[in-house]
């Protein structure tokens, strides 16, 4: 490609890159990513603008349930223990950023001390208070835990899409909160009506 066709591309891709806005959809990562965290992952991104994203890895578990972590906290569990679904359930491996913490995708909403609200009914919430009101039984209804989160600086996201290093869809809560962990790569790819076992490590985003 001569060097006139690569600015000519780049004034076209430019502008439409810095517009793109992907808060509330799927991160699906394509075949090329051998990332050991983010290869084979699905990532609900919780904030996107142009100072970056962040989201959360919704399908890689850690070896620790929601008991483990609310023991590892020093958290007395009232209404949740071991024989509980929820403390049953695996903690995430939510991302490389800030590992040692917890965090909490839930919905509705609440009002908790540090929470970031991703849509009218889905919040993304660091604060411990979250974890006392879930450990109280008065906590939301649907929840995700998890340990680090996935961040990206200024057009890192950006770059990797174009690199196709990311297939991106509008985000089904139902995944999020519901689908066994082994069927989430696959139901989101379903999304954007592409057959999983046809996928090819090509680009492309909805």
């Amino acid at each position: 490609m001569a060097l006139s066709d690569k600015d000519e591309s780049a004034t076209v891709e430019q502008p439409l890159i810095a517009e793109l806005n992907l808060t509330n959809h799927f991160l699906i990562a394509m075949p090329g990513i051998e990332d050991p965290v983010f290869g084979g992952s699905v990532v609900y991104l919780c904030e996107h603008n142009k100072r970056g994203a962040m989201g959360m890895v919704i399908n890689r578990p850690t070896d620790m349930t929601v008991a483990g972590l609310f023991d590892r906290i020093d958290l007395k569990l009232e209404h949740i223990s071991d024989s509980h679904p929820l403390g049953k359930e695996p903690v995430m491996l939510g991302g490389p950023v800030q590992d040692d913490r917890g965090f909490v995708l839930h919905a509705p909403v609440g009002k908790y001390t540090s929470s970031l609200k991703v849509t009218e009914d889905i919040a993304f919430t660091t604060s411990r208070d979250v974890l006392e009101a879930i450990a109280a039984g008065d906590g939301p209804e649907r929840v995700l835990m998890a340990v680090g989160y996935a961040g990206w600086g200024a057009g890192q996201l950006e770059k990797e899409i174009l690199s196709n290093s990311w297939l991106t869809v509008h985000a089904d809560p139902e995944i999020v909160f519901a689908l066994p962990l082994e069927e989430r790569f696959n139901a989101a790819i379903k999304l954007l009506g592409i057959d999983p076992l046809m996928l090819a490590p090509i680009a492309g985003h909805a």
